[in-house]
């Protein structure tokens, strides 16, 4: 059965200029190599301590977009925060800990790069995944929780036909289709919004792929999503 990524019209509405860098990979072994994924983190962590110092995190220019693109659709950025601003703030008081070595890779990457990246276990999707904004009450429920948490109204959210895999953009990513030590195949995104420019999600998507491959094997695919190009196959 084909199963499609579609970023649908409510969400163009709202940010026309937006691009999402799309990795596929299949076939990892996301047990392989931990402890040098865990060092990448480490790293990359340092690095972008020392590159923010004691900026204000608010204004700092990788997260400001964000915030503004929060308030677009009724968040309160600083309530719900961007994954690259909640990132970028662990990195600076040095709590962010290794987690297994798919999500340290895209973090690292993250970091890097300065635009936010997730991922999903494609094993645990229903159905198409969309790009789109809540009616409200949709399914969800987060990431190490068992309590539902449902979207307000208008909210960006990812979706399947089940639910919600991740709230408020890229805020907070659903338990269902959490990224486990035994995830072989997985959807990775990387997404970004004016200034950055598509040559810089690619660079950012291209070094994704090559670390994922690099240390845990299997095959990866890369694409391009933007308004002039709004979805993808997904069972390729």
């Amino acid at each position: 059965m084909t199963t499609r990524f579609i970023i649908e019209p409510p969400f163009w509405s709202l940010f026309p200029a937006a691009r999402v860098g799309v990795v596929l990979v299949r076939g990892v072994d996301n047990t392989r190599h931990a402890d040098a994924c865990a060092a990448l983190l480490h790293d990359a962590m340092a690095e972008a301590a020392g590159r923010i110092g004691d900026a204000d995190m608010a204004t700092y220019p990788a997260v400001a977009p964000w915030r503004e693109a929060y308030r677009a659709f009724g968040v309160k950025p600083a309530k719900q925060r961007s994954s690259i601003e909640n990132l970028l703030r662990s990195a600076v008081a040095g709590s962010l800990r290794s987690i297994n070595p798919l999500v340290d890779v895209y973090n690292a990457v993250s970091l890097r790069h300065l635009l936010p990246c997730g991922g999903e276990d494609q094993r645990a999707i229903r159905g198409d995944i969309r790009l789109t904004r809540a009616i409200g009450g949709e399914d969800f429920v987060s990431l190490g929780s068992a309590e539902p948490q449902p979207p307000q109204p208008g909210e960006v959210i990812y979706r399947d036909a089940v639910g919600v895999i991740c709230r408020a953009w890229n805020w907070r990513e659903a338990e269902r289709t959490k990224l486990t030590e035994r995830t072989t195949d997985a959807f990775l995104c990387i997404e970004a919004l004016p200034p950055t420019d598509a040559a810089a999600l690619e660079a950012a998507c291209s070094a994704l792929a090559a670390l994922v491959m690099e240390h845990l094997g299997g095959t990866s695919s890369l694409h391009l999503l933007s308004i002039a190009q709004p979805e993808m196959d997904l069972s390729a």
